[in-house]
């Protein structure tokens, strides 16, 4: 079962990812961590990607989607996977289809948790202060400026991705005000059938 998760910061997206991971044994990739691993294993692509980001350029589509073909060939995600944090763009989507493709495996379902963006600055804010009250250290992105700016930025770049999911007729949209465990019941029950075709 191959899955792409969409959605603001603070949808919930990584709680989920966490939930079906545990649940149906596919790895969780996130591109971020991808690029790190890649460049502390020093891999050709790895290699590339931190010349670009010592320099302190974006990492192109080339890169990333070079970094997740190499990922995506591993033993643990063989039998599916769940993307977060990519495709960003229609271009990174094409990209990711074309490399699936190649490889005879396709995406089978993208999951878009659908918020209120109001509420999810307040959703942040409660995070930050939840982290403090345990003495956790509160996350950079959950400072409300520079989550507002990471909105800001979803909106422009990633959410152009889900129309192109849609017309591939691969979207289920989610509830993502719903609580956690309802927002569990309500991926699985979208993603129902899907690991017995794998």
């Amino acid at each position: 079962m191959r899955l792409i998760l969409v959605g603001p910061p603070g949808a919930g997206k990584g709680t989920q990812a966490a939930r079906l991971v545990e649940k149906h044994g596919i790895p969780q990739l996130s591109t971020g961590d991808m690029l790190r691993a890649a460049v502390a294993a020093q891999t050709p692509v790895g290699l590339q990607a931190k010349e670009v980001m010592n320099a302190g350029g974006l990492v192109s589509d080339e890169i990333v989607v070079g970094i997740i073909h190499d990922r995506i060939a591993e033993d643990d995600a063989r039998k599916g996977f769940i993307l977060d944090g990519f495709p960003r763009t229609i271009a990174q989507a094409e990209a990711l289809d074309k490399m699936l493709d190649d490889s005879n495996q396709k995406v089978d379902a993208v999951i878009e948790l659908r918020v209120d963006q109001t509420k999810l600055v307040d959703r942040i804010i409660k995070r930050a202060e939840d982290a403090k009250a345990a003495g956790q250290p509160v996350r950079k992105d959950d400072d409300p400026e520079v989550f507002k700016q990471r909105l800001e930025a979803y909106n422009r770049d990633t959410a152009i991705v889900v129309p192109y999911y849609e017309k591939a007729n691969l979207l289920s949209v989610i509830d993502g005000m719903q609580s956690i465990d309802e927002v569990t019941a309500s991926i699985e029950s979208a993603l129902q059938g899907l690991d017995e075709q794998v």
